[in-house]
């Protein structure tokens, strides 16, 4: 026979604890399904954004516009994105001639008030934040042929990377991956069970957005990278933004408008703003009472040092193959890890982890990046197709505990479209986990998860990237090695002189690794006076910036206490330590309430809300319907439930909380019959019991990695006569591994040989005994892996 060569697929696809139970119900999202009934099931006709960029300030103002051509009165859910710097202040409703400005409420007290509007017939919106940068709006008793229109604004802080400003305008929320049972859901969870659209299907509202960017300084260029626009400069600092005629199906991917300043100039100083014309909360006597007064100050750092002595470096690749990552977004990764690979110096040393359902590390030990340990790098990952969940956390945490290289500096490189639920553990994992590694996060696809990506960088202290289209691939993977190679300023230290501040942060800064400003926060007393000084190391020279108060920016500045209170929300909900007890965690709560009703913002405890008095809905009959949202640009139906993919595609599937269902109008009884191609059969879900699996917590490794595995395979396939007889083909193969680490069953699931070759190779995998046993609970349990061979 030709020389073998068997499969490096990395480790098991799937991975299971025995479990009898049939899994719940989870609150996965489900395809949308139009009604026969007359009722328009898609109230909502249209959203459009207005931005106004001044400075490095950006104010947007966002439309939507309901109307009801049924018969029935309608409630609508809509679940849309934002910025993940959004400060979200301000709301209104207009029916007709009449226009309500929303009040900003604590969470629940809203809820109640709009349920109350609600059951009386009274029309009603209300606002509500499900993740920073998610939000879901309800519009009760749309009546028919009603038109409503709620609009609402938001500010957030711009910052140049290498002389670019981006601004980035999310239009679609991704499919979270969950396995919380239905029953079991909060309403912080449940607008995960959203209806979507099919793989390339238009969304079914107008989409809309124009931007106007008076820079305060020349402009040198203005570009979007992710939609068709038109630009039209008014002078040499302004520019208008239009999108281009042909783009009426743009609402299914980010929009990001990037420009640059003449020069490669990059607004640096201090803003001011000093607090006039500011309702004080603290106190009804403006005179006895101080405004608060903020400043927000931008440092560019220096340029990247020449002579500066690089450390010997660790990268761990951490790689999403689950199924909402199949098609655009994973082959878009395979190029990027292609490129980054690559361009690591032969000193450098490297690791592969995959995950999905299961993860694991391609090497039991980090290996040099020689040109031989690319290339098997690169077999691994060519063969992914994407399949499964999206299991985050479980990946974070091996990898975290994976032993480190001494005298190394390690660096975790997540790769993901960040489709799960667990922002905030992952956040924390990371942060108690800084000793250990600094972590950099990549956000693949045309609408990602940026809560998730860009609080995983912060958290880690590194920086987020995106990559919306394969040709950034290049472009991106370059400017990462150039980033984590050369540090531009380290051993930051910030001084105040002659000026009374407070309530500053970050509190201290960490190395800055691009060509990016330092961002500090803060408030101050008294006069505008006094100076900020930032020193630190570049290379082998001492850095210095000073910033005076007295020359700060001062002009229309009011967006400062938004963006203020916005950070400090941010820090205690997202990216700082999570609470260790009740006491704990009803103080943040109250921590962030406060913040969002002292300066209008809107949190995850605090909600706009706006009644219309006017009883509309006499009878009180209401039909509810959950505006359905296309799936992002180049994601595929795999994200919210498709069939999972035969071995061929990537693995064979038993996680029921991803599948397709029979009765999709009604998700609740989605295991009265659940199709699962698995084995190319249909399984009814109740005569299959003994075969359903749950996760487990570990996985099985085998005693020196799976390329030990691998070769041991080999050489004992080659002992036997019918090596030789053996054709070229594939066989996918499911070991079951008992808590003692022994293979105590073996099956060839996909793939033939004939059946006494077949009989051989099982024989050879059932005398496979170097396995360390998968754990549940910290304890060993048996379990299944699959796992392809390739023979050629």
């Amino acid at each position: 026979m030709k020389m073998l060569l068997v499969g490096l697929l990395l480790m098991p696809y799937y991975l299971q604890a025995q479990n009898p139970e049939i899994p719940e119900k989870t609150i996965s999202p489900y395809f949308f399904v139009k009604s026969n009934d007359k009722t328009d099931q898609m109230p909502m006709k249209s959203t459009s954004a207005d931005v106004q960029i001044a400075g490095v300030i950006a104010d947007v103002t966002i439309t939507q516009v309901y109307v009801n051509q049924g018969r029935n009165a309608l409630e609508a859910i809509y679940v849309f994105p934002a910025s993940t710097r959004a400060a979200v202040y301000a709301m209104t409703m207009t029916i007709g001639n009449r226009r309500i400005t929303a009040n900003i409420e604590e969470k629940n007290k809203a809820r109640e008030q709009y349920e109350e509007a609600k059951e009386q017939g009274k029309t009603a919106s209300l606002l509500e934040q499900k993740r920073p940068n998610v939000f879901q709006m309800n519009v009760a008793n749309i009546m028919p042929n009603d038109s409503i229109t709620v609009v609402l604004r938001y500010t957030e802080l711009l910052v140049p990377t290498e002389g670019i400003y981006e601004f980035s305008y999310p239009t679609v929320v991704g499919p979270r991956y969950s396995t919380t049972p239905e029953d079991d859901a909060t309403d912080y969870e449940k607008w995960v069970a959203n209806p979507y659209l099919k793989e390339g299907q238009a969304p079914t509202y107008q989409f809309n957005i124009s931007a106007r960017l008076n820079a305060g300084m020349p402009i040198q260029e203005v570009f979007c990278s992710s939609h068709k626009v038109n630009v039209n400069y008014q002078d040499k600092n302004i520019a208008k933004i239009l999108l281009d005629a042909t783009e009426t199906d743009g609402g299914n991917r980010d929009y990001i408008l990037k420009y640059r300043l003449a020069g490669g100039q990059v607004q640096s100083g201090v803003l001011i703003y000093n607090g006039e014309n500011e309702a004080l909360s603290d106190s009804q006597n403006a005179e006895t009472v101080e405004p608060e007064k903020f400043f927000l100050l931008m440092m560019q750092p220096p340029r990247v040092p020449t002579d500066n002595q690089i450390p010997p470096r660790e990268y761990v690749f951490i790689i999403d193959v689950s199924g909402s990552m199949s098609g655009f977004p994973l082959e878009i990764s395979k190029k990027f890890i292609k490129n980054l690979i690559g361009s690591l110096r032969p000193t450098d040393k490297f690791n592969i982890m995959l995950f999905e359902s299961s993860n694991a590390m391609l090497y039991k030990e980090s290996v040099n990046a020689t040109a031989q340990n690319i290339d098997l790098a690169m077999q691994v990952i060519d063969r992914q197709q994407g399949s499964g969940g999206t299991n985050l956390l479980p990946a974070l945490k091996n990898a975290f505990a994976f032993p480190n290289v001494t005298e190394f500096a390690r660096s975790f490189v997540v790769v993901t479209d960040g489709y799960v639920t667990v922002e905030k553990e992952a956040f924390d994992l990371i942060r108690n986990q800084l000793n250990q590694a600094n972590l950099f996060a990549f956000g693949i696809g045309s609408s990602v998860n940026r809560l998730l990506i860009e609080g995983m960088a912060r958290a880690g202290q590194g920086e987020p990237f995106f990559i919306t289209k394969p040709e950034e691939a290049d472009n991106v993977a370059q400017k990462f090695i150039k980033y984590v190679q050369h540090p531009v300023l380290t051993n930051i230290k910030v001084s105040y002189e002659g000026c009374q501040v407070y309530d500053i942060n970050p509190v201290a800064i960490p190395d800055v690794f691009a060509q990016r400003p330092v961002i500090i926060y803060g408030k101050f007393k008294g006069k505008a006076e006094g100076k900020i000084t930032i020193e630190g190391l570049s290379g082998n020279s001492t850095y210095t910036y000073t910033a005076l108060l007295q020359e700060a920016n001062t002009q229309n500045n009011q967006a400062l206490r938004y963006l203020w209170a916005r950070n400090q929300i941010a820090i205690l909900g997202d990216y700082t330590k999570l609470y260790t007890s009740d006491s704990q965690h009803q103080k943040r709560i109250e921590e962030i309430t406060q913040l969002g009703l002292k300066y209008n913002l809107l949190t995850d405890y605090t909600s706009f809300i706006a009644i219309d008095e006017e009883v509309r809905n006499v009878n009180g009959k209401l039909e509810t319907v959950k505006q359905p949202l296309p799936l992002p640009q180049g994601v595929s139906n795999n994200a919210v439930g498709e069939e999972s993919e035969d071995f061929s595609r990537g693995g064979v599937s038993t996680n029921f909380s991803n599948v397709t269902t029979t009765n999709q109008k009604d998700p609740k009884k989605s295991y009265n019959k659940t199709v699962v191609k698995e084995k190319h059969d249909v399984v009814d879900v109740k005569d299959e019991v003994e075969e359903v699996f749950l996760q487990v917590e570990s996985l099985p490794e085998y005693q020196g990695g799976i390329v030990a595995f691998y070769q041991w395979f080999e050489q004992e396939f080659q002992k036997t006569p019918e090596y030789k007889q053996a054709n070229k083909t594939t066989l996918a193969v499911t070991l079951e591994i008992d808590e003692q680490g022994k293979v105590v069953k073996a099956t060839i699931d996909k793939g033939s040989l004939g059946a006494a070759i077949d009989k051989v190779i099982i024989d050879i995998l059932l005398k496979s005994a170097n396995w360390k046993p998968g754990t549940m609970n910290g304890k060993p349990t048996k379990s299944k892996i699959s796992i392809p061979i390739y023979l050629k």
